[in-house]
């Protein structure tokens, strides 16, 4: 073992946080096979295999792309299967985003009942929330959500998902890159 690694067993933490993300997301893409859309509970499987923060980031991320592209409550719609709910609401508390944790909670009792059974029929989650008389409830959800789910950063916006990843791979290394 060199000196450099005895001092430094992670140097990837020696990066600057944008190069660190982007080793994040390098490691996640190389250790994280399935598809998160399954309905099978096969991607939750795959990621119960990683180690604690690299499983709360492979979980986290896909909530981070729904946060994005549409919202909280449309997040189910893609995401719903059981076992990755789970591992996202764990892995936003092993991050330490308890408020947004908490969002995804409220969001999660309020979408998986309307959504157990659904088909192509029922159409999308916003026109089945228009139609249970509960948009004005998802829409507040989904604006704090979209709130939680931002970090400013010098004036810069980016995400408070990923944010956490790169504060917490330096605050607990051994839980990410553990074998």
């Amino acid at each position: 073992m060199t000196d450099e690694m005895q001092s430094n067993p992670w140097p990837a933490l020696s990066k600057d946080d944008e190069e660190l993300e982007k080793e994040l997301f390098a490691m996640l893409a190389a250790r994280v096979s399935g598809d998160a859309y399954s309905e099978d509970g096969s991607f939750a499987k795959e990621l119960a295999k990683l180690p604690p923060g690299l499983r709360a980031m492979a979980a986290t991320h896909w909530l981070d792309i729904s946060l994005t592209l549409d919202s909280i409550t449309w997040h189910f719609g893609n995401f719903g299967e059981p076992g990755l709910v789970a591992q996202t609401e764990e892995g936003l508390m092993e991050l330490g985003l308890l408020d947004l944790a908490s969002c995804f909670g409220e969001a999660k009792q309020l979408m998986l009942p309307l959504l157990a059974g659904r088909t192509e029929a029922d159409g999308d989650p916003y026109e089945i929330l228009e139609r249970k008389g509960l948009r004005e409830t998802g829409q507040a959800l989904d604006n704090r959500a979209s709130k939680l789910g931002e970090c400013n950063d010098g004036g810069k916006t980016k995400s408070a998902i990923y944010a956490a990843w790169v504060r917490y791979v330096r605050q607990h290394p051994e839980r990410v890159f553990a074998s």
